[in-house]
C-alpha cells in the first residue's frame, strides 16, 4: 500500500534533517526527496513551518513508540535509566530532529516568543504521550518504596531536565574529554539523583549498570538484525 502524501513529506523531511541539517529543509528539496511536486507541500501543510510542526509530532511519536517497547520490570530505577538511554539514542540518531523537538532553534533561527506562538494541539498531544511513559515509570519508582514519597510528575520533570541537559551538552561536544560520557557523566548523575530521593547508593548504582547492560544488548541485537536484513 502506498504511503499517503503527508507521511511521505514528513518522512522525507526527517531524512533531510538527519543527512543535511535544517538548512536543507525547503519546499523544493522536501518535494524532490519525496518524489512529489513542490506544490504538494503547500497544499497539504500550508508551508515549511507547518511541515516542521508535523515533523515534531512524528519525532515524539517515534520516541513514545520506542518507550512503549521497553518492558516494565521489577527494577524501576533501571527502567527509568532505560528511558534516559533511549532518549539519548534518538538524539544521536538525528540530532537536528531532537533539537527541533526539544531545543530553541528552528531552521537555524530562534523560535518566536511564547506569546507570539500559536498553540499546536497536535504537538502538545504528541509530547504528552511521551511524557506519560516517563510519569508512569516515576510512579512505579515511588510505589516501590525505594525513594521517599514524591509527586511522579515532579520526578519526571527532574529526570527529563537531567537527560535533556546531558544530551544537549554531549551533542555540543562539551564532553569530548570523556571516552564514555554515559559511564562518566550520565549514569553517575542518575545515581546521584535517585540516591538524593532516598534510594540506597549501592542499589542505585547496580540498577543503572543493569540498564546500561540491557540497552547495550538491545542495540547489539538491533544491529545484528539490520545486518541480517541487508544480507538478504
Amino acid at each position: 500500500m502506498a504511503t499517503d502524501v503527508p507521511t511521505r513529506l514528513v518522512e522525507a523531511t526527517v531524512r533531510l534533517l538527519a543527512d543535511e541539517g535544517p538548512s536543507a529543509v525547503k519546499a523544493r528539496t522536501v518535494a524532490s526527496a519525496s518524489g512529489l511536486s513542490t506544490m504538494v507541500v503547500y497544499s497539504h501543510f500550508g508551508g515549511v513551518p507547518e511541515l516542521l510542526d508535523a515533523v515534531i509530532v512524528e519525532g515524539f511519536r517515534r520516541l513514545a513508540e520506542d518507550f512503549s517497547r521497553l518492558p516494565a520490570t521489577d527494577d524501576p530505577v533501571a527502567d527509568l535509566c532505560s528511558l534516559a538511554l533511549t532518549t539519548r539514542r534518538h538524539a544521536h540518531a538525528n540530532p537536528h530532529l531532537y533539537d527541533l523537538m526539544f531545543g530553541l532553534s528552528k531552521r537555524a533561527t530562534y523560535r518566536p516568543a511564547r506569546e507570539q506562538c500559536r498553540a499546536s494541539g497536535d504537538k502538545s498531544t504528541a509530547a504528552r504521550g511521551t511524557w506519560q511513559h516517563l510519569v508512569a515509570a516515576c510512579a512505579r519508582l515511588v510505589a516501590s518504596g525505594r525513594v521517599h514519597p514524591h509527586d511522579p510528575d515532579e520526578l519526571a520533570g527532574q529526570l527529563w531536565s537531567m537527560v535533556h541537559g546531558f544530551v544537549t551538552l554531549e551533542l555540543s561536544d562539551h564532553f569530548a574529554e570523556f571516552d564514555d560520557p554515559v559511564s562518566s557523566v550520565l549514569l553517575p548523575l542518575g545515581t546521584h539523583l535517585v540516591v538524593g530521593l532516598g534510594d540506597d547508593p549501592a542499589r542505585a548504582r547496580a540498577s543503572h549498570e543493569r540498564a546500561a547492560q540491557r540497552m547495550g544488548a538491545r542495540v547489539r541485537e538491533s544491529a545484528g538484525q539490520l545486518a541480517d536484513d541487508r544480507s538478504r
